[in-house]
């Protein structure tokens, strides 16, 4: 937080513009936006690692095309049995899965968009409230 703290307000702004621009950027597919903004913010300290804090600025700046990714997600979709490796360029295969979810059930969900999709998500990987016994 420092570090990114410490950068001139200029360079930070004129990353997120850019990763901005790259998300709201209709001409590329939802996946390849995601990977291309997720490259982009990549570039600001603190979001090297891990997708949860880049992929929520991301979705911000384009709520109607991406999603967030957390852990709760990412237990969701192993509970779902689907498949997301933590190897780089996660994002935007997250973003490719929640396409191809959408396109399956497009005749269930047809009003649905991908931040419907990892708030179902979000919630189904919840911890279990109930105390074990």
């Amino acid at each position: 937080m420092t570090e990114l703290m410490s950068l001139p307000d200029t360079q930070v702004r004129g990353v997120t513009e850019r990763a901005v621009t790259a998300v709201r950027d209709t001409s590329l597919s939802r996946s390849e936006a995601a990977r291309t903004g997720r490259g982009i913010i990549w570039e600001l300290p603190g979001f090297r690692t891990g997708d949860a804090l880049a992929s929520a600025i991301l979705t911000a700046a384009a709520p109607q095309r991406m999603a967030v990714y957390d852990r709760r997600v990412q237990h969701a979709l192993d509970t779902l049995g689907l498949t997301l490796t933590p190897t780089s360029g996660r994002y935007g295969r997250y973003l490719q899965l929640l396409d191809d979810l959408l396109r399956h059930g497009a005749a269930h969900a047809d009003s649905w968009t991908a931040r419907d999709i990892d708030t179902a998500l979000y919630w189904t990987g919840r911890p279990d409230p109930t105390p074990s016994r």
